[in-house]
């Protein structure tokens, strides 16, 4: 059977993406009662971290753990990667050496070509393109708190980054509405836009989103990469902030939600980001459930 990746949430059908949300919610229960199996001993998770994170190395490293396994981090410092090694002998290499491999990296065409010669899964843990894992958990987080998202209105607030533009694709597969709220110019891919206009739509005033949306979505204005570019983003961004002013217009129980790490006060307001309701970090600690659940899936196939 041909091994199954996970680069971008089209990789696995709606039905699929739907069996590892269920199975992470049962995977964050056995967590609470510290019930864990050895299914995966003696099994290894390469992680190859070319952009830093805090909570992608922390909760591939610790789910894999949980499940009996072994993770291992790999730099760009510590690898013939870094050093120019092409991508597809490295590729090779690893894939014959662990059972799993995670990728945090720049171009989406890095994960893809390096997916492409690997003899065993591979998940994209963040490109410039997408970020399918941090969506899984949001809507993960929102299936908890709220039930099925499939109908709902989603609204995104700001840069149309990898967080948006995999948003997009969750909104094909998940079946919700989503509309896009950013600046002129900072539009995510149009190709994306284009291919899910059933879905998605682009708005100028964030108002016009979250107008009755059962949730709000945001992330910094400058991502990894676009740091020389924040003083010109604050500029152009101002107003494209979640606030209690946005929530107002949105529906009466609606989410919100950040990816983080957060700016207070730029993309979100400081005291949302405090406020004793937010499920923001519910969703930061669901990186690890649904993430042992897709390892889980991907190791099965």
């Amino acid at each position: 059977m041909a091994v199954r990746h996970f680069l971008t949430l089209l990789d696995l059908s709606p039905s699929e993406l739907n069996q590892v949300l269920a199975r992470a919610v049962a995977l964050k229960e056995e967590h609470r009662q510290r019930i864990y199996t050895d299914r995966f001993k003696n099994h290894v998770l390469g992680m190859i971290f070319e952009k830093s994170s805090t909570r992608t190395r922390v909760s591939f490293e610790a789910g894999m753990a949980q499940m009996g396994g072994h993770a291992m981090f790999l730099a760009p410092k510590d690898t013939q990667l870094g050093r120019g090694e092409p991508i597809e002998d490295s590729a090779r290499v690893l894939s014959s050496m662990v059972d799993i491999i995670m990728i945090r990296t720049f171009g989406h065409s890095r994960v893809e070509r390096f997916a492409a010669f690997s003899s065993v899964p591979v998940i994209n843990a963040l490109t410039d393109d997408f970020h399918p894992c941090q969506v899984l958990a949001d809507v993960q987080t929102f299936v908890e708190h709220r039930g099925p998202i499939q109908g709902k209105t989603v609204a995104w607030i700001g840069d149309g980054n990898n967080m948006c533009q995999s948003y997009i694709q969750a909104a094909r597969q998940f079946d919700f509405e989503l509309r896009i709220a950013c600046p002129q110019g900072f539009e995510p891919r149009e190709d994306l836009l284009n291919a899910n206009r059933d879905w998605v739509c682009v708005v100028r005033d964030p108002k016009d989103a979250a107008a009755d949306a059962h949730l709000l979505a945001t992330d910094v204005w400058a991502s990894m990469g676009h740091e020389h570019e924040i003083s010109e983003r604050r500029r152009v961004f101002k107003g494209y902030q979640i606030n209690r002013e946005l929530l107002a217009v949105a529906a009466a129980d609606a989410l919100y939600m950040h990816c983080l790490p957060a700016h207070r006060g730029e993309e979100i307001s400081a005291d949302l980001m405090e406020d004793s309701q937010s499920v923001i970090w519910d969703e930061a600690e669901n990186r690890l459930h649904v993430q042992k659940a897709l390892m889980e899936f991907l190791l099965t196939q």
